[in-house]
């Protein structure tokens, strides 16, 4: 109850977007579309803002992507508000007017997955991993009420919880025209609800937020696994990878030897300090600081990762 409670709090607090669940205000057309980067054939990213949710980047803070078929299209995560899939949704327009098929959410998080509602128009099916519906029923309260005391009900207007209805637990494959996607779930790592997306076709690898990129990594499951899960997908080759945070693509495996390196010292110092028997405050303030010079925001959320990890590891 007490883990439950801390990573309710714990997420709100980092990703400040709305919940509420109230029409659209503006027409998808009206949108100004965000600059779209092809990492490779058919494959485009938006980068997100290193930043935390604001007014001025309307929760687009993450990586959105899309990815065109012969038959179809599919996007993968949608921005932290109405306003930024609104935007995506104008990007994907400039680019094709071939039917949006699916909208691939790779885990609960507000800068994920609260531009959905920009998409309930393109009778698309929703796609998550099969953790995700309760995750996000679960968060959803928390989310509304941090919005409401940070920026006021109108900041996100339009902003809504979309569940999905496409869930993952094993492997699985969705096709768009002669490209197919192969869908995987994962183990508790980043969330309990970490979904990844291999473009077959170019060898390209969406993994949502299981990859940070010069935005610290912040830990909402469980920091073993997530430890576990890197090693795991380490042993699988891509051509490129697509990181949650970060630039548009990045190398493979290269790219997870950084926020592997961070999460393998945060547990270590974590450790020793239950071990020493020093206090939770005592451990956040300790553990992770040889990490301090490599990753931006690392004050808005080192201490908040090494509280998770000592109410996680002080059961071993």
């Amino acid at each position: 109850m007490k883990r439950a409670l801390l990573s309710g709090i714990l997420t709100a607090q980092i990703f400040l977007a709305s919940a509420v669940a109230q029409p659209a205000q503006a027409p998808v057309e009206a949108a100004r579309p965000f600059i779209a980067e092809q990492t490779a054939p058919g494959v485009f990213v938006i980068v997100g803002s290193t930043a935390l949710a604001n007014i001025q980047n309307s929760g687009q803070i993450s990586n959105s992507s899309f990815i065109i078929g012969k038959e179809a299209i599919a996007v993968i995560d949608t921005g932290g508000s109405y306003l930024a899939g609104q935007r995506l949704r104008a990007t994907i327009r400039e680019k094709s007017d071939l039917p949006i098929r699916y909208v691939i959410l790779t885990h609960d998080h507000p800068d994920h997955v609260f531009g959905a509602a920009a998409f309930l128009g393109d009778d698309a099916v929703f796609v998550g991993h099969k953790n995700l519906p309760d995750a996000l029923r679960t968060h959803a309260e928390d989310y509304l009420r941090h919005a409401r005391k940070d920026f006021g009900d109108a900041t996100f207007a339009g902003t809504r919880v979309v569940i999905p209805t496409l869930l993952v637990d094993s492997p699985q494959t969705i096709d768009l025209g002669d490209r197919p996607l192969k869908l995987e779930a994962w183990p508790p790592a980043h969330t309990n609800c970490d979904l990844t997306v291999m473009d077959e076709a170019s060898g390209t690898w969406i993994m949502g937020d299981l990859i940070f990129a010069g935005h610290v990594p912040a830990l909402d499951g469980n920091i073993n696994g997530w430890i576990a899960t890197l090693r795991s997908l380490e042993k699988h080759p891509a051509a490129r990878i697509v990181p949650g945070h970060g630039p548009a693509s990045l190398p493979w495996p290269d790219a997870a030897r950084p926020i592997e390196t961070y999460l393998t010292v945060l547990r270590d110092d974590v450790r020793a300090s239950i071990k020493a028997g020093e206090t939770m405050q005592e451990a956040a303030d300790k553990a992770g600081q040889s990490e301090r010079g490599k990753w931006e925001l690392f004050d808005d959320f080192n201490a908040r990762n090494a509280i998770a990890a000592y109410h996680e590891l002080e059961w071993e």
